[in-house]
């Protein structure tokens, strides 16, 4: 086991432009922000680049960039840490974690690889760095299917930690997979009953929704992808009104790149506020204007596991060229 540095950004008095103090600091550290789809808007609009997994892996490896702060969770800022060894890798808030990720433990995932010596394994990239070092090849929901196919049929595979996400692509592939049953709270949560409820009040909506949800939602779906497929689809689809099922932080850029256009958050099954991932939203302009001030928390890793890491990590970016 190893762990990531825990000191939380100290506190102090916060300037009154966030925006220009977080604009400086980057300038004196020569760093870059990297924002997933799912943060909090003022994040995404403070950021160098916004995308999903994929692009923000592509993003990391290209950087050329001192310091890099993940406006993430904490398995996306370990994959700029396994991309950058020489780099410091700040994330925000050190709490921002993944269900996902937390649904794949490592030494029971051991036991799992070891007792199917056979079988290649290819895993999500919403996984820990551990997992990716006893990985063969690392994907993400954009190119999971790209990669699967380019799989010797007669290779057997295990497909880890996202069941939804493996039972998809083993229905687009028409591949048998082994899949590790993870998954993730958010995408888990939409409720079938009350998006059924929202198509009959939104007859003209699409429903469009991320492969982690159940199949339950996506047979709803006229449109399945990646965070970043979803935020093209919208743009070039006629319709003008969507019902969104992944997680709500992607409608600010959907209504960026689309203002003429309605986009209504799918419901989670209860009255609450589920379908808004809470690690995602543990990042905060203010932690991540500490974090660049105090240059922690800090992301590391050992080496072994960096370079075990690495490895498939690099497959994944060749094959999805």
């Amino acid at each position: 086991m190893f762990t990531t540095t825990l000191t939380q950004p100290k506190s102090g008095i916060l300037p009154l432009d966030l925006f220009a103090a977080i604009a400086d600091l980057k300038t004196e550290l020569n760093a870059v922000i990297l924002a997933h789809y799912y943060q909090d808007p003022d994040i995404q609009d403070i950021a160098d680049f916004i995308g999903d997994s994929l692009q923000l892996a592509r993003a990391a490896a290209n950087t050329k960039a001192d310091v890099i702060v993940f406006a993430g969770v904490h398995f996306m800022a370990e994959t700029a840490k396994i991309l950058n060894p020489d780099k410091l890798v700040l994330l925000p808030d050190i709490n921002a974690g993944c269900s996902l990720a937390d649904s794949c433990p490592p030494q029971e995932f051991a036991k799992f690889k070891d007792a199917h010596p056979d079988h290649l394994v290819i895993s999500y990239i919403n996984c820990s760095a551990q997992i990716k070092a006893m990985s063969d090849i690392i994907c993400t929901s954009s190119n999971a299917v790209k990669i699967v196919q380019q799989i010797p049929q007669e290779q057997p595979i295990i497909f880890a930690p996202d069941r939804n996400l493996g039972r998809y692509v083993m229905e687009q592939t028409g591949r048998e997979m082994l899949l590790w049953q993870g998954s993730c709270i958010v995408h888990e949560t939409f409720s079938e009953k009350k998006i059924v409820q929202l198509k009959i009040t939104h007859p003209h909506a699409e429903a469009i929704a991320h492969p982690e949800c159940e199949t339950s939602v996506l047979r709803h779906a006229s449109y399945i992808g990646s965070t970043a497929a979803l935020l093209n689809y919208c743009q070039t689809s006629p319709s003008q009104e969507f019902i969104v099922a992944t997680e709500p932080g992607i409608i600010h850029q959907m209504q960026k790149l689309a203002p003429d256009k309605h986009f209504i958050p799918a419901p989670p099954q209860s009255d609450c506020n589920c379908n808004e991932c809470p690690f995602m939203r543990l990042n905060t302009l203010e932690k991540l204007y500490l974090a660049m001030k105090n240059r922690t928390p800090e992301i590391t890793l050992p080496e072994e596991i960096r370079i075990a890491a690495l490895r498939p990590m690099q497959r994944m970016l060749e094959m999805s060229k």
